[in-house]
């Protein structure tokens, strides 16, 4: 993974990424996932810093500026035009310093059109959805119970049926993934992914002792709860 060598990255005024966030993509360069676009998106997410993703995505290249704190991203491309559908055939082919801003900056020269740049949250909870990454992400993996810290409306985000009902149910209790995918209309790849949004939104919380944690069930364990996602 490249970091301020592509023509979008030498818009930036810095040539390398924080410390913090290089080494968690490293991370990921070792682990043999810097493509994943759910890890590389949790660790800019995870530590707060805008950056600009290169995405290779039906045979384009398509530059994703993500302003965390802004809760803003910014992209030529509608992402979310089919809800988020293509976003399965996406990878990330690097991350680099963000060479926009985001709007109302003062730099306003470094500035995009102010068309590009739409709600991060809602591309987020696509992300989870939609990419071909099915299992936890890293950080939530493992032995653990998990609580939703508010709700997924307070984020501009309205997913329907099962998934609805069990982000809800989330905010309530604090269960296993095992419990999770029980529920009506879930399943384990379902709960999953619900629990990869909510991480994302940074509206998760996880608890790793108590009788509640427990690990992911085993591959069986779906065949007795219903179909999967």
């Amino acid at each position: 993974m490249n970091n301020g060598t592509s023509a979008f990255g030498k818009l930036a005024d810095r040539t390398l990424l924080p410390t913090t966030l290089l080494s968690d993509l490293g991370r990921l360069e070792l682990d043999g996932t810097g493509g994943d676009v759910l890890e590389v998106v949790a660790a800019c997410m995870r530590h707060h810093e805008s950056a600009l993703l290169c995405l290779q995505l039906d045979g384009f290249v398509v530059p994703v500026t993500l302003f965390p704190s802004q809760q803003l991203y910014h992209s030529p491309r509608d992402l979310l035009a089919d809800r988020g559908a293509a976003l399965a055939r996406a990878t990330v082919l690097s991350t680099e310093p963000p060479g926009l801003r985001p709007l109302g900056h003062s730099q306003s020269e470094r500035v995009g059109s102010p068309a590009h740049y739409r709600p991060l949250p809602p591309l987020l909870w696509a992300m989870a959805q939609h990419v071909a990454r099915s299992s936890l992400l890293t950080e939530i993996a493992g032995a653990a119970a998990y609580r939703a810290t508010r709700r997924l409306g307070d984020d501009g985000v309205t997913p329907g049926g099962a998934l609805s009902s069990a982000a809800d149910a989330l905010t309530r209790e604090t269960v296993s993934i095992r419990t999770i995918a029980s529920w009506p209309g879930m399943s384990v790849e379902r709960a999953r992914r619900l629990l990869n949004g909510l991480y994302l939104l940074s509206a998760l919380r996880l608890t790793r002792g108590g009788p509640a944690a427990r690990a992911e069930p085993k591959p069986w364990f779906g065949l007795l709860g219903g179909k999967h996602r």
